[in-house]
């Protein structure tokens, strides 16, 4: 590698703020799941619009729970073994892997080439009458389509629900994404649009999923729950209430530290997403109109997780060569999050089907990258990506 400056995928966004707060917790010995958690819970949920948020310690255990709740409403289950869920080709791992272990049948369906969200004539000739539920991915801070998606599904008895991982503060028509479903989940790693550490959370505006997810969170018990609530009837004495367990739970709670570090963070979002706009707009700007590419086109107001690249079926230069390119120059990149997962080996673990073909995610798969985004600056950072690019593909 030369002596220029690394363009990473992201960059710490932690100060002061976030030590003093983390630090805190240490200091007072307060290291599991307490009011710090709580609290972040609350203005969350008060941020995204939501009645409710549940903090777990990953987007991927978000994503967990955000599948097991629905096996276990009342009065009875809105999900069960064998139901047809309808997912995008490309996603990440655990957008699918909790609806294997569920025992639910995938149906995957197509992306569009340049939304990277879904096909939406491909999703609306897959809804059958055996759909159960249908999950909508905003890919890499890319809203869906939701006016279109809630107009196929109305009037069916087919259950929408949002993997937001990648797209905190995305909004449509004002409304931030993640709430358009009966659930939706995001993520809080590293690379994310705001980091605690590890962590995740799941929205819900319905209070029975959110005592179900409270309960699975922490070992199916019932400690956690308020005095009233939608599963059973507390005891008023506690210590009855100390090991009693209701449902086939997990360990998922997130740490107070954790917490203490997503309130810091959850303050200073507003000008992440500003600065990821900033970038977007240069990148756009740098990339728009190349022939030799295609960069994801926005809906609504997104908020820019990455900035993804495929090569146009008119560029000649291979993939491997820009790749080796870019990282000799110091630019991160990746395959577009998991390219086409119905492809992957693991596949077969699963009970699934292809609707149609997948030739746009298979092209993505095979011709598609992305670089980074986060709070900095990275104005000279794309104008080096697109003088590196332009030697190879012009």
């Amino acid at each position: 590698m030369n002596g220029t400056r690394q363009y990473r995928l992201a960059s710490p966004t932690w100060n002061d703020s976030e030590m003093s707060a983390v630090g805190a917790c240490a200091q007072k010995q307060t290291l599991t799941m307490g009011p710090q958690v709580f609290e972040f819970e609350r203005q969350f949920a008060a941020y995204t619009g939501s009645k409710y948020a549940v903090m777990v310690n990953s987007g991927s255990s978000a994503n967990l729970l955000m599948v097991a709740a629905l096996f276990y409403t009342s009065p009875r289950p809105m999900l069960s073994r064998g139901d047809e869920v309808i997912v995008p080709a490309i996603s990440w791992p655990t957008t699918y892997y909790p609806l294997m272990q569920y025992g639910l049948k995938l149906k995957f369906v197509d992306v569009d080439l340049f939304t990277l969200n879904y096909d939406l004539q491909a999703l609306k000739s897959a809804i059958s009458e055996r759909t159960r539920a249908v999950i909508a991915v905003n890919l890499l801070g890319n809203p869906n389509d939701f006016d279109e998606i809630n107009h196929m599904l109305s009037g069916r008895n087919v259950i929408l629900l949002e993997d937001n991982c990648e797209s905190l503060g995305a909004t449509l028509n004002g409304r931030q994404t993640g709430t358009f479903g009966l659930m939706g989940t995001y993520s809080f790693f590293f690379s994310h649009h705001i980091c605690t550490m590890e962590g995740g959370m799941i929205v819900t505006d319905d209070a029975n999923l959110h005592d179900i997810l409270v309960c699975l969170r922490a070992h199916g018990w019932t400690r956690n729950l308020a005095q009233e609530n939608t599963l059973c009837k507390k005891a008023e004495d506690p210590f009855s209430e100390s090991f009693r367990f209701l449902l086939p739970g997990y360990n998922v709670r997130p740490l107070e530290m954790a917490g203490a570090a997503g309130i810091q963070q959850l303050r200073k979002l507003p000008d992440f997403i500003a600065a990821r706009a900033k970038n977007a707009a240069t990148f756009r700007s740098l990339f728009a109109d190349n022939k030799n590419f295609i960069i994801q086109h926005g809906i609504g107001e997104p908020s820019w997780f990455g900035f993804s690249l495929v090569l146009s079926p008119q560029a000649h230069t291979p993939r491997s060569v820009i790749v080796k390119a870019l990282m000799e120059n110091g630019i991160e990149c990746r395959p577009i999050v998991a390219g086409n997962f119905a492809a992957k080996e693991v596949m077969r673990h699963f009970d699934y089907s292809v609707h149609g073909d997948l030739k746009n995610a298979e092209y993505i798969d095979a011709n598609g990258f992305f670089i980074g985004n986060d709070h900095l600056d990275h104005g000279g950072d794309l104008r080096r990506v697109r003088e590196i690019l332009l030697a190879l593909v012009e």
